[in-house]
């Protein structure tokens, strides 16, 4: 460097050895920050092209050399880096760690960070996409370390940026280490991958009112809605095997986070009418972005093979959307939940006629008009 000192200076190197990776977008490197072994090095560099190769199959590409030239459009290692709202990162202290961090059942991400640190000032952009993409899933906040000295002591931050993963459901304390890249589609997919590890299968849940409706979809970025036939024509154990069937498809899709309800024919009928199912045809499926106000509607067979497909074009952000009905979730009835039997036909009273009196009628005995 003391020889090419223009080579480095568009880089901002200042101290020795700097170590930076120039993924897709040749314009816009990145710096290592891994432990400088053999083993840690090798270990980064598959990560980048672990996430390259995710984006170039997902059709984001970074465009070679000249790669996304559009003022912090881009991500380090190529590709369209999602814009983050700063708000989405919660701010944490010494006086809230424990209550946000410590006893959310969700999982966390932190960085530990000082205001001077340059690699933390690069980070923070993607910090802020990845918060904004992972919202709702997993949750990200950032502690100053130099002011909030308790709980960076505690968790043995000595350099900067620290990430820490504080795993979801109940916390002991602990934490463990972030070992993945430093770019807004890294953290993501890493986090996506802890996330998956120990998620259980959402519960498909009866519609029973509008809270579990608000439950599962406004806490979600989708809801999936089944609505099954009337228990009269479709017995217990024919919509057993309906909720096994979206049981099982909720498995396969349970890294998406999504809600998923179920309903009887006729039993919600705003709800119905919302989503555009209505009188006939159970049983049906309707996905609802709650966010968005749209709905989309499965129009191939109620089958795996066909609510396969439709949930599979929904996580690729296809399909034809409609608006709801009054851009908003409808109303739902408070009724009580299915009990799992057969469903029984109301029976009418037997009238008893043995205390009737009746008038013996003279046949010859004629009315006039």
């Amino acid at each position: 460097m003391d020889q090419h000192q223009s080579a480095g200076a568009p880089y901002n190197v200042r101290g020795f050895p700097t170590i930076k990776v120039f993924g897709a977008n040749k314009n816009s490197p990145t710096d290592y920050n891994g432990q400088r072994t053999s083993s840690s090095i090798v270990d980064s560099a598959i990560d980048q092209l672990k996430s390259l190769a995710r984006e170039r199959l997902s059709g984001r590409t970074g465009g070679g050399s000249s790669g996304g030239s559009s003022g912090g459009s881009t991500g380090g290692s190529g590709g369209k880096k999602t814009a983050g709202d700063p708000a989405d990162v919660v701010e944490l202290t010494d006086g809230n760690f424990e209550e946000k961090v410590l006893r959310s059942n969700d999982l966390w991400l932190v960085e530990f960070f000082a205001p001077w640190c340059g690699h933390c000032k690069s980070l923070a952009p993607h910090w802020e996409s990845a918060a904004t993409q992972l919202k709702g899933k997993v949750k990200l906040g950032a502690l100053d370390a130099t002011v909030h000295t308790v709980m960076s002591s505690r968790y043995g931050v000595q350099g900067f940026p620290t990430i820490k993963m504080f795993a979801s459901g109940k916390k002991d304390g602990g934490a463990v280490d972030y070992d993945g890249g430093r770019t807004s589609s890294d953290i993501v997919n890493w986090a996506l991958d802890k996330l998956a590890e120990n998620i259980p299968t959402p519960e498909i849940v009866q519609v029973t009112g509008n809270q579990s409706l608000t439950d599962a979809c406004q806490d979600h970025q989708l809801c999936i809605l089944a609505v099954l036939p009337h228990i009269l024509d479709c017995q217990s154990d024919c919509r057993n095997n309906y909720l096994k069937m979206l049981k099982e498809m909720a498995e396969k899709y349970k890294k998406k986070m999504w809600g998923w309800l179920w309903s009887e024919a006729l039993a919600q009928p705003e709800l119905e009418e919302a989503v555009g199912i209505g009188g006939f045809g159970y049983p049906a499926m309707a996905a609802v972005n709650s966010r968005k106000m749209k709905y989309a509607l499965l129009r191939l067979s109620f089958s795996n093979e066909g609510i396969n497909d439709f949930l599979r074009e929904l996580s690729f952000g296809r399909g034809s959307t409609a608006p709801l009905k009054n851009a908003k979730l409808p109303d739902c009835k408070s009724i009580e939940p299915w009990d799992g039997k057969d469903g029984q036909l109301d029976v009418e009273d037997d009238i008893d006629l043995s205390d009737v009196e009746l008038e013996d009628l003279d046949m010859d005995q004629k009315d006039e008009l």
